[in-house]
């Protein structure tokens, strides 16, 4: 999973704390984690596309969320940064080399690595469509809860 995933998440809790009505620059965003503007960017035009954020554009222009917290899942944001493709491909290497089977590919039972990479990845799609943003932003408040109002002052300071 790249970076982009989780600046891209880390993007829409500061949004959240920014308040519902200011739109923020992405460069504003990336300079608050110091993260290459151009690259998170490209994140927030991910989220864009997927509809999780909206995006202003001109003087006053930025993103902002485009619903609550509680209506995004980590699976959401995962899959506008990375796509919705399975992480594990299998590409039938048994079928290769002097190990191949004698069977044809299509004869051939399923392979057991494909089905057992599959069902994690469910498992682990599953979790992540589970939790959504809101219950991030609730732990993060609890672990800095200065940090909302931080971000607020920084972001007026502009």
């Amino acid at each position: 999973m790249s970076e982009g995933v989780e600046w891209a998440l880390h993007s829409c809790v500061n949004l959240a704390w920014s308040g519902p009505d200011r739109a923020v620059p992405a460069a504003r965003l990336a300079a608050w984690h110091d993260l290459p503007a151009a690259y998170l960017n490209k994140q927030l035009q991910a989220l864009a596309r997927a509809g999780i954020v909206t995006s202003t554009s001109g003087p006053r222009g930025g993103f902002r969320l485009a619903r609550p917290l509680a209506a995004i899942s980590l699976m959401d944001v995962v899959a506008a940064v990375e796509g919705p493709e399975e992480a594990f491909r299998c590409t039938e290497i048994r079928q290769q080399g002097p190990g191949r089977s004698d069977r044809a590919a299509a004869e051939a039972p399923g392979c057991a690595i494909a089905h057992a990479m599959s069902r994690a990845e469910l498992a682990w799609r599953t979790a992540l469509a589970a939790q959504d943003l809101d219950e991030i932003r609730r732990q993060a408040e609890r672990q800095a809860p200065d940090a909302p109002e931080r971000l607020r002052a920084w972001l007026a300071a502009q």
